[in-house]
């Protein structure tokens, strides 16, 4: 066997390390089984298992066979008897594996190199993706920054860094362009290996990348002082978030908003101008539902029946409370878990306000009543 420069391999080892951001004792592996593969074709026993270890100290190669523990030896490429094995190593027991030291032969040289070679570098690129994936794997869930490396119809693929990742169009912002060259924040949806490697899945729609936007740029939320409750979106067109304080004196929504609204401003331009209402979480439904259909000043809510809530606001807010499209009370309702109602109050005459609530109540009643009929009717 042609002596190998060990210390030609270690520089190599230290320098692929650094370029490839690897484990050194993981490159130092893939070297060991590359040994392994070129004994065993050299030697045309593939059936036989093969290790090679290295002293990197010693700077010396020990090749070992990996032989199983048995009554009776049917296999003698793969088996050992068990008197032979307490020879090697007393405490052997049947079923156990044990390794033999086996000395390389003459012939294993410039062509085992070669092959050895080929592995290594196979090896390397496995270790690799299994390195990208578990790095990435760790950031489900995250924001990543990411630059816009290709479009095409079905999907937007940036570049991460070590990886690329894959923005499909059901995750894409509506009439969001994505210029090349491009840098963007992007939410994590999930990481998935591939026979090529890692696949990482993007957003841009999610909710939860408005919610990691503001960790990064409220330090009150990063720290804890400041919680999200809860935050909706119409990805492009509009958010609403819920928070609220844990520590007493601090005002959540202005720290969200933050001097001249800069931290809001900082996450509204990173969505392309989407607003977002930051609201203040109460424990109270009412107070809840008539935060969260700001900017609109709603006058009471009333709780009615099967968690509906009726707004009363005056005629000159109506549109505000309802929105473009219902999208105001649309939001605030997904973001309390209410179904609300928004009416002017000064369309209810005051002596009938009363009666007309518990028509109201009467009619959600009636509604649920015959739903529950026709499900038992149908069951």
């Amino acid at each position: 066997m042609e002596k190998i420069n060990f210390k030609e391999i270690k520089k190599i080892i230290t320098q692929i390390s650094k370029k490839k951001n690897l484990p050194e004792e993981k490159i130092k592996e893939a070297f060991e089984q590359a040994l392994s593969y070129a004994w065993k074709k050299e030697m045309k026993m593939k059936k036989e298992k093969i290790e090679a270890k290295i002293d990197w100290e010693k700077e010396k190669i020990r090749f070992f066979k990996k032989l199983q523990i048995v009554e009776k030896i049917e296999n003698p490429e793969k088996e050992i008897d068990l008197e032979e094995a307490k020879k090697i190593k007393k405490d052997s027991k049947v079923g156990d594996e044990i390794l033999i030291e086996v000395e390389p032969p003459e012939s294993f040289g410039r062509i085992s190199a070669q092959t050895a070679k080929q592995v290594f570098l196979q090896k390397l690129r496995e270790i690799e993706k299994e390195v990208v994936f578990q790095e990435f794997k760790e950031k489900e869930g995250k924001v990543v920054s990411g630059i816009v490396q290709k479009v095409e119809e079905k999907a937007v693929y940036f570049d991460l860094g070590q990886a690329s990742g894959i923005l499909p169009r059901s995750e894409q912002i509506p009439n969001e362009f994505y210029p090349l060259g491009q840098r963007m924040r992007l939410y994590v949806l999930e990481v998935k290996q591939t026979s090529s490697g890692p696949e990482i899945l993007l957003s841009r729609k999610h909710p939860k990348l408005l919610s990691r936007l503001l960790e990064l740029e409220v330090p009150e939320i990063a720290q804890g002082q400041v919680e999200i409750k809860s935050c909706v979106r119409e990805p492009g067109s509009r958010s609403k978030v819920a928070v609220q304080s844990k520590v007493e004196g601090l005002d959540p929504v202005g720290a969200c908003v933050g001097q001249r609204g800069t931290r809001i401003q900082a996450v509204m331009q990173e969505l392309g101008g989407e607003k977002i209402d930051i609201i203040a979480y109460s424990d109270d439904p009412k107070e809840y539902i008539v935060n969260s259909l700001s900017p609109a000043k709603v006058l009471r809510v009333e709780i009615l029946p099967k968690n509906v809530a009726l707004a009363l606001v005056s005629k000159d807010q109506l549109s505000l409370a309802i929105g473009r499209d219902g999208q105001n009370v649309r939001l605030a309702a997904k973001l309390t878990n209410w179904k609300i109602e928004v009416k002017a109050l000064e369309e209810l005459e005051k002596e009938k306000e009363e009666e007309i609530i518990d028509e109201m109540k009467k009619e959600i009643e009636e509604k649920t009543a015959g739903e529950e009929s026709k499900q038992n009717l149908e069951s």
